[in-house]
């Protein structure tokens, strides 16, 4: 009978351990917050996911993520970010340079990583090299493609003389980029026609007075703000049988005729690689914000023929990636 308890009393041991230890792994589950300034529709999120995959992380398993959606209202991004550190949050992962203000405005504490922006510029790292605060992750070189684009365009359509730019002001190194823009167009012996938008309303009215300017082609700076209106941008185009020349593969993707720019699919992902190294114990402060590696070059030929343009070969042969 003594031997019996024993072994029951010994059971109960080991099942009360296992269960113990089984609570303290389920409590300690990372919870990651992500702040989108758009709505649910996120091409790059899965990106992202498989970076996380790739590191050993299963979303619902031992990792969580909490997701927050600004839907283009800028205003909500200091409460949504008051959420997620209400919630108590690992890491708040943040897609624009407005997000990470906004997350920075409520706690200087949480670790912070961006997918895409510009953090030196804002003022939240020191440097590239040694961020110094708690926000770090990826960067975006936007200046040094503005020649690249042109080229791209130029030649396209060699005998092109007016170029309209279309660009957003809110961003602090946009007055930087533009300047770059109309150097590498002067350059090229081209006029660069620049058309500034804040809202949406801005985009509508920046293509009513193209139409009236009629310049031979378009150039689009990158910004949140073009990314979030970016099927609306490329309609407009469109409507005016205007070629363009877009910042990221998804203006390509959603009809842009051409686009050249960073693979933003490929920063969401390393945004996973600082995600882990700080989950495994790192300080934003010490993590170099990188810079991207990888450009491409899309061309939409579907575009091309509804547009009645021939790309040529000599454009074709630099494409990453051939839309038709």
């Amino acid at each position: 009978m003594k031997k019996k308890i024993t072994i029951l009393t010994l059971s109960a041991l080991l099942f009360a351990l296992c269960f113990s230890a089984h609570a303290q792994q389920g409590g300690k589950i990372p919870r990651i917050g992500i702040l989108f300034i758009g709505s649910r529709n996120q091409p790059h999120l899965e990106a992202f996911k498989q970076g996380l995959r790739e590191r050993g992380y299963t979303e619902g398993k031992n990792i969580l993520l909490e997701y927050r959606y600004a839907e283009g209202k800028e205003d909500r991004l200091p409460e949504l970010a008051a959420e997620l550190v209400q919630l108590k949050v690992d890491v708040i992962v943040v897609t624009a340079d407005t997000s990470a203000q906004a997350a920075q405005q409520v706690t200087k504490t949480t670790p912070i990583v961006m997918t895409t922006g510009d953090p030196v510029s804002w003022g939240f790292a020191e440097s590239l090299a040694r961020p110094g605060g708690n926000v770090t992750g990826l960067t975006v070189l936007l200046a040094d493609l503005s020649g690249k684009r042109l080229e791209i365009l130029r030649d396209t359509f060699p005998k092109m003389t007016r170029v309209a730019a279309l660009w957003s002001p809110r961003e602090k190194v946009a007055t930087a980029v533009f300047k770059e823009t109309k150097a590498a167009a002067q350059g090229f012996s081209l006029q660069l026609q620049s058309f500034e938008v804040q809202t949406i309303q801005d985009i509508e009215k920046a293509f009513e007075e193209m139409a009236k300017v009629r310049p031979n082609a378009l150039v689009v700076l990158l910004s949140p703000l073009v990314t979030l209106h970016s099927k609306r941008i490329v309609e407009l185009a469109l409507k005016q049988h205007l070629p363009g020349v877009y910042p990221t593969r998804q203006f390509a993707e959603e009809g842009g005729l051409m686009a050249y720019g960073p693979l933003i699919g490929d920063l969401y992902r390393r945004a996973a690689t600082y995600v882990d190294k700080i989950l495994k114990g790192a300080k934003p402060a010490d993590l170099p914000v990188e810079q991207p590696t990888k450009f491409e070059l899309v061309i939409n030929l579907k575009t091309a023929k509804q547009l009645g343009l021939k790309i040529p070969q000599s454009v074709l042969y630099q494409a990453d990636k051939v839309i038709k």
